[in-house]
């Protein structure tokens, strides 16, 4: 039963980043990478998150690579709390939102990065021995 609500924490993960990182990338990267420059980091890595989120987002609701995406999903969440959100506080600051919803996709992809193998992913294929040890667990 757990590697159900995996797969649905998983799928769930993907599409709010693939979601995220195409609306960088519609709403103008070039605005988003002048507001990166404008908090003290390189604008250069607009292009890189909004490109991780779009292909990680992808990757995650295949199931492919699940751990080492949910990996760089926690250090992208890491960047944005520390960066951006930890000074407009928990829930925000009336203008902005704060980090409650950046902690969530944060345990989520905690969770996923130590997690089996989840229903439904290619990585139940890519790495059969693993995930027959794991439903015999289960």
């Amino acid at each position: 039963m757990n590697k159900y609500v995996s797969a649905l924490l998983r799928v769930g993960l993907g599409i709010m980043f693939l979601i995220h990182g195409l609306d960088k990338f519609q709403t103008g990267i070039e605005n988003v990478a002048g507001y990166f420059g404008s908090i003290g980091l390189p604008g250069f890595f607009a292009y890189i998150v909004a490109s991780a989120e779009v292909a990680g987002g992808i990757a995650l609701i295949l199931g492919l690579l699940t751990r080492v995406v949910s990996g760089g999903f926690i250090l992208i969440m890491l960047g944005a709390i520390i960066s951006v959100k930890l000074p407009l506080g928990f829930l925000g600051n009336g203008q902005m939102p704060g980090y409650e919803l950046d902690i969530a996709y944060l345990l989520i992809a905690l969770h996923l990065m130590f997690a089996p193998a989840t229903a439904f992913a290619v990585d139940r294929l890519l790495f059969r021995d693993n995930s027959a040890a794991e439903e015999a667990v289960e």
